[in-house]
Formats: C-alpha cells, structure tokens, sequence
C-alpha cells in the first residue's frame, strides 16, 4: 500500500467477514498496515459467519493504545445497552461466552481466578465491566422498592424513560418482583426494552388455555380481542405451540408459517425471564417478533 502513489490523500477502508473467525484480527491488521476507516458491524451480524464485531474492535484499540493508538470517538459505555438492544430487535441472541458482550465474558468460576479477581482485578480483566456500560455492583430490588429507588437504579444503568413510561414500566417491576424473591439489572433491561418497544395492538390476546399430554391431541383455545371484536378459538396441532398459533389464524383469518419459536432464559434465578423470538412467514413476507 504505501508504494502507491498519493495513497497519503486517500483514507483506505476495510471490510472483513469472519469466515475463518478472523474478521477482528484482519481489521486491526488492516489498520496496523494503514487503513482509517474500519466496516464493522454490532454483534458482528452479518452475511454467513457475520462481520467484524464493532464491540470487540472498539475495545481492542480502546485496551491497547500501547500497539495501536488510534481512537474511534464511540462511547464505550453505550456498547451493552446497544448490543442488548439489537438483540432484541433482531431476535438473534448474544451467546453467553460472546466477548464483550456475552453474560459469561466478566464471570469467573474457578477459584485461583475469583481469588486474583479478588484481590487485583487486573489480573484476570484486561478492561472493567463499567467501560462497556455493565456493572459490576449488581443492586438486587424487591418487591418492597418503592418507586425513587427503581427509577435512581434506571438512571444508573443509562435507562431513561419519561414520565409516563416509567409509571407504566415500575408497575410492570411490581408483578414481576411478586413473582420473583429479587430484581436483577438484566430484569430491568427486559422490563424497559419490552415499554419502549410497546405499540398500539390491533389484536390484543386475551386469554388462552393448551391441553397436551403423551397420549392426547395438543389442543389450544384461545380468546383475542380488538377496540370493537371478541373472538374465540380453538385448534389442534403438532404441539402446543402449533396448536395455539393454528387457533390464533383461525381467530384473525389470517393463514401464517411459523418458522422459528424460540426460548431463551435471560435473566438468573429459578423465577427467571424468559424472552421469546418468533419467525413467521405471512404470504411471501418474513415477519419477526
């Protein structure tokens, strides 16, 4: 690169997919060998093995201006909430050993590792928690929190809602901390993420009942409801999870594909939340939720 001329005026660009799992190193090799701007994307989603991970590019030049000193301008401290935020959106859960990101990327388990941690945290965690926007100081809320302490906790995490919005998320706070002995922050993520994500529904499921069993049909029954219609049904199926959604087209007239339904637990604890990604095909459009 540097036998070409003029190449000084140019800014040279990269772009790595991660293939080979190499889309970072090739990125911070690129920018070792010259390059300025760096195509990165967040979660390193992308096309086959996704792209380079901007999270884990960011805070490699964040954490090692020693070999690379250059800076991005991203606010470090806004990564997680993004991350979270996409992976909501995109229903594409972040895998727990995912670096940065994922939930297992600050816990240590072995005891000669919470033992280093303990008495010099850089023995084990080349960068904090809080750098990109995590906390280590976990608060555990209840369901005895009153209202100036669920919102002060909010602020802390970066979370800001309105007024409105965070009337309407602390009661939502107060039926899960009856159902739940303790509160964690990923609760807290969850309960803003599903306010904020909240819209006017055209059909509201009101009520539903699934009968299943070794030796019997799956049978889902099911009522919804809109501002001027009630209605209800009931259907069979393959599973429970087939029998509802067959019920919920018979009730809307409206004939879907599910192509993915998947669980996953998101926060600790027996009374964990759990977060629910559905794929569905409607006519030739892919719809996911």
């Amino acid at each position: 690169m540097h036998n070409l001329p003029n190449i000084d005026k140019a800014v040279i660009s990269v772009h790595c997919h991660n293939d080979l799992g190499l889309a970072v190193a090739n990125s911070l090799a690129a920018i070792q060998a010259g390059a300025r701007q760096v195509e990165v994307t967040i979660n390193g989603i992308g096309e086959r093995a996704g792209n380079a991970a901007m999270e884990e590019l960011v805070m490699a030049l964040s954490v090692r201006k020693d070999f690379l000193p250059y800076t991005t301008g991203i606010d470090t401290t806004q990564i997680y909430n993004t991350s979270r935020l996409l992976s909501n959106i995109i229903a594409f859960p972040i895998p727990r050993n995912k670096p940065i990101i994922g939930d297992n990327a600050f816990a240590h388990e072995a005891g000669i590792h919470q033992d280093g941690v303990l008495k010099h945290r850089s023995t084990y965690e080349i960068m904090t928690p809080e750098a990109v926007g995590r906390d280590s100081n976990i608060l555990v809320l209840g369901r005895h929190s009153g209202m100036h302490g669920f919102s002060k906790r909010l602020t802390e995490l970066g979370l800001i809602l309105d007024e409105d919005d965070l009337k309407k998320a602390y009661q939502r706070f107060l039926q899960i901390a009856d159902r739940k002995k303790e509160v964690f922050d990923e609760d807290l993520f969850v309960i803003v993420s599903d306010e904020l994500g909240h819209e006017s529904q055209t059909y509201i499921l009101d009520y539903f009942n699934i009968q299943s069993g070794n030796l019997s049909v799956p049978t889902a029954t099911i009522r919804i409801k809109t501002a001027e219609k009630l209605f209800e049904e009931a259907a069979t199926g393959d599973g429970p999870i087939d029998a509802i959604f067959n019920a919920i087209d018979r009730a809307v007239g409206i004939k879907t594909t599910l192509l993915e339904y998947t669980v996953q637990a998101v926060t600790p604890g027996r009374g964990a939340l759990g977060e629910v990604a559905v794929v569905l095909k409607i006519d030739r459009k892919k719809i996911i939720v």
